[in-house]
């Protein structure tokens, strides 16, 4: 007799989970201003801080993850978090729903601007959300690294990642060393210990072709792209300038950066700037299909790494890689959030802002940082008004 609710509960309960994912990954998607770095301190603080789903240790290995496999970071992470907590489904879920409210509101500003010939005026929203956004971006900085900078050792290792990617040596190239490094120095132990010998290996390339127009050439051209791509949006705008303007010539340079701010000024992934170019080139039909294009990669790299975590954390050496690229990975965010800064905090009323929020997220910190954002857009409407 008591079979049949016990039967029953585990599909309610997995319907509760993908909810609650579907629920809060469509708010992050709507209100995540700032870019990678922001979304990720978001993620944090509702995922690890706020919700308890996941241990900071947990989330900082999904976070490292992320950085081992090409593709929109913060996405990749919005679907690993899915994968944790309802599998495959979560997966889908939480990945869709972080994607699809900044989709949308990416179409319809690339609609305002081919109606109007301009992009939406948000000067004055973006101003109050900047300086609050680097207040949640170092808080979860401080808490991350916490956890993440367990030694010496992986403090020196972040101090010299920080420093490389200041001085200009591209983030992969970091983020490569300081795995190499961690596991050298994990082996050179393991080695004197017992006498270990590793074996590693990784690679990247890259190609181009050119076509005519079309909503499959467009599909095929943004799949590329999520494919191999790694790093920050400006290597996005490399890519995008290179296969987009200079070989098929299907935009301007001025539409591609039009296309690029709007990526960047809107909330979510990134990545919609694809969704904007596709408008602009297919309406509609082509907003979707080069949102799907350039998006599914993500999907298939998360899928398929994701069963190999656990087995990497259990292991010494590749645990010391993953050590290594958490430490790196903090470190790019930390001087990623520095040049952000400087952007952002530009007067007294930003610094104010900046400082009233930091004191907000100490004071309150069952408080949602969504909300925190939505309120400086609204106080930088007011002061810029």
């Amino acid at each position: 007799m008591s079979a049949e609710p016990a039967s029953g509960s585990e599909p309610r309960a997995r319907s509760g989970e993908l909810r609650a994912l579907a629920l809060l990954f469509l708010r992050l998607g709507a209100t995540a201003f700032g870019g990678p770095a922001a979304h990720v301190a978001l993620m944090e603080d509702e995922i690890v801080r706020r919700r308890g789903w996941l241990s900071r240790e947990r989330f900082l290995d999904l976070l490292g993850a992320t950085n081992l496999i090409p593709g929109p970071n913060s996405t990749e992470l919005a679907i690993h978090v899915g994968h944790a907590r309802a599998g495959w489904p979560g997966l889908v879920v939480a990945g869709a729903s972080f994607i699809a409210p900044a989709a949308l509101i990416v179409t319809a500003c690339a609609w305002a601007y081919v109606r109007f010939g301009a992009l939406p005026e948000l000067a004055g929203f973006l101003y109050g959300v900047k300086p609050v956004v680097i207040a949640i971006v170092a808080q979860a900085l401080w808490r991350l690294g916490r956890t993440a900078i367990r030694s010496v050792r992986l403090g020196a290792l972040a101090l010299a990642a920080a420093a490389a990617n200041a001085l200009g040596v591209d983030e992969i190239a970091v983020l490569a060393a300081s795995a190499l490094l961690a596991v050298a120095v994990e082996v050179g132990a393991a080695r004197a210990a017992r006498g270990f010998v590793p074996l590693a290996g990784a690679g990247t390339v890259a190609a181009s072709t050119s076509s005519v127009f079309g909503l499959w050439p467009l599909f095929f051209f943004f799949a590329k792209v999520g494919s191999v791509l790694f790093g920050s949006g400006y290597v996005l705008l490399a890519f995008l300038r290179t296969g987009l303007v200079a070989q098929r010539g299907w935009l301007s340079e001025s539409q591609l950066l039009d296309a690029v701010a709007v990526g960047q000024v809107t909330p979510g992934p990134l990545f919609t700037t694809a969704t904007f170019i596709g408008y602009l080139l297919g309406g509609a039909a082509g907003a979707a299909v080069a949102t799907l294009g350039i998006f599914l990669p993500a999907f298939v790299f998360v899928a398929l790494s994701a069963p190999f975590l656990p087995r990497l954390r259990a292991s010494p050496v590749a645990g010391a890689l993953l050590d290594g690229v958490n430490a790196a990975s903090l470190a790019l965010m930390a001087v990623v959030t520095a040049h952000l800064a400087r952007a952002a905090l530009v007067d007294p009323l930003t610094l104010g802002l900046a400082a009233a929020a930091g004191a907000a997220l100490l004071a309150r910190p069952r408080w949602s940082s969504a909300w925190l954002v939505l309120a400086g857009g609204a106080a930088g409407v007011l002061l810029r008004g």
